[in-house]
Parts: C-alpha cells; sequence; structure tokens
C-alpha cells in the first residue's frame, strides 16, 4: 500500500483571436470532478506487510483534466498492528502527460502519515514518496506499468512492475480485471532515530481480480480478491545480525468498493 496538498483551481476558457468575417472557435477547458470511494478490506497489506486487520478504507479525490489530487486513508477495525498504522491517512498528487496512444509518463507524490505513530520503538508519524510510472499498452488489451518511487524519509527506493488485463463480460454489463505485481524495496534509514541506521530490504508481489458493476450512472460497486506476499524481508543494522520483518507475510484481501462521481 497509498499521503495535506489543497490547490485552487481556475476554470478558463480560451478562444482563438479572429478577424473580422472569421468563425470563433472556442476551446474547451478541462473539466473537473470529485470521486468519493468507501471502501472496505479483510485485511490491509501493504508492500508484502500486513500493517491491519479488517480495514475502511475511504479515498477522496479531485480530478481537473490530467491532475489528480486526493486523500486516500486506512482504519483498521480489528487486528490493528501496534504503533503502525492506526490511522494513515495519506495525501497524494499526480499528472499524466500522455506521449502517444500506447505511452503515458505520470509523475506524482505520496505523503504518508500516521498521526498515532510510536516514535519511541522507532516508527515515522511521517514520510514522503515522489514517485513515476510510465504505463503503456500492449498489443492484445495487456497494460504494463513500471514504477519507481523514493521515499526521502526513509532513504530508499522502491521498484514496482504491474500488469493489468480485462475481459469484457457482455451478458451482464461488466469486466473482470486482473492484476499481477511484483516489486523491491531497500530502505537506508528505516528506523526513526537509531544509530547506526536499520536497513530494511524486502521484496512483494500480488495476483488478484476484481469485477465492477455500474449501478448508477455515477457509481460503480466493485467487488475483488487478491493475494499477496512479502519475500525476502529482514532488518539489517551494523554489528548485528539480520532479522526477519514479523509484518511480511502472505494473505488473502476480499475488497468491496463503492464509487460516486460527481
Amino acid at each position: 500500500m497509498n499521503k495535506k496538498i489543497i490547490l485552487t483551481l481556475t476554470l478558463l476558457t480560451t478562444g482563438a483571436l479572429t478577424l473580422p468575417g472569421q468563425t470563433v472557435s472556442a476551446v474547451a477547458a478541462p473539466s473537473i470532478s470529485a470521486t468519493l470511494t468507501p471502501a472496505f478490506v479483510s485485511q490491509y497489506m501493504f508492500r508484502g506487510q500486513r500493517l491491519g486487520g479488517f480495514s475502511f478504507e475511504p479515498n477522496i479525490e479531485v480530478d481537473y483534466g490530467h491532475l489528480g489530487v486526493g486523500i486516500w486513508s486506512n482504519f483498521p477495525l480489528n487486528a490493528k498492528v501496534h504503533g503502525v498504522s492506526d490511522p494513515e491517512v495519506d495525501p497524494y498528487v499526480y499528472y499524466t502527460i500522455k506521449a502517444n496512444d500506447t505511452v503515458s509518463i505520470v509523475p506524482g507524490a505520496t505523503l504518508y502519515t500516521f498521526p498515532n505513530a510510536d516514535t519511541g520503538n522507532g516508527f515515522y508519524r511521517t514520510t514522503f514518496e515522489p514517485n513515476i510510472a510510465v504505463p503503456f499498452s500492449l498489443p492484445g488489451g495487456v497494460t504494463l506499468t513500471p514504477k519507481a518511487y523514493y521515499d526521502v524519509v526513509l532513504d530508499g527506493p522502491t521498484y514496482e512492475i504491474t500488469a493489468a488485463y480485462a475481459v469484457a463480460l457482455k451478458d451482464i454489463g461488466s469486466e473482470l480485471d486482473f492484476t499481477a505485481t511484483y516489486g523491491d524495496y531497500v530502505f537506508k534509514d528505516a528506523a526513526k532515530d537509531a544509530s547506526p541506521a536499520v536497513k530494511q530490504v524486502g521484496t512483494y508481489w500480488l495476483v488478484g481480480a476484481a469485477m465492477p458493476f455500474q449501478v448508477a450512472k455515477d457509481a460503480k460497486l466493485t467487488i475483488g480478491f487478491a493475494y499477496t506476499k512479502g519475500e525476502n524481508a529482514y532488518f539489517k543494522q551494523v554489528g548485528i545480525p539480520k532479522t526477519g520483518n514479523p509484518l511480511a507475510v502472505g494473505r488473502g484481501v476480499v475488497t468491496v468498493s463503492y464509487a460516486y462521481t460527481f
């Protein structure tokens, strides 16, 4: 798993300068919309680490043209992991640049915030992670999205690649969306105020499927299932043997979300 950014958006309509007798051709301004997505998940898994059990995950995003700004959050309702994610509130921003019909470039950033994190035990209350993704379409309908992140607080990168494919289900007016992800991370300063610094390493993968249902013109219900697992995950401090990361596990995750756009 994503993360306060406040933007003032001014809507402008521009027109071409014309001579008498010419027709004025107006260019419509980008549209603005907001999407509210309350969701429930059976487990809160983030990059192969279990940060909570059954959780409520509301998200609000405002889109203006190619710009997206939002706040994603997690509120674990049981099996809370002490000192980690109770709650988590993550403002984020991204901008989509279309290179051509099949390739886009999407820079973005997330501010991860953990208001109740146990700083005395090495947890951070905020980290900041710029990122860039390059989604591109392959023949046959597969979309690949390589993505790179760099957490400036934890001091390290995460590299990730996701493959997505959709199968149309015309008889029921839906589709089946398949997703597979693989990633790895190396952080040089994973524990707050530790001396010497604590290194954190790990890999993770996910395979899943989701089915959206258009329940109203501006509303969509999505049900999904994924299995995700963290592997080769450990902490290492100079002079001390490496220790396994107890949060890196494998879990199946059921997700139910309802997106309303206005």
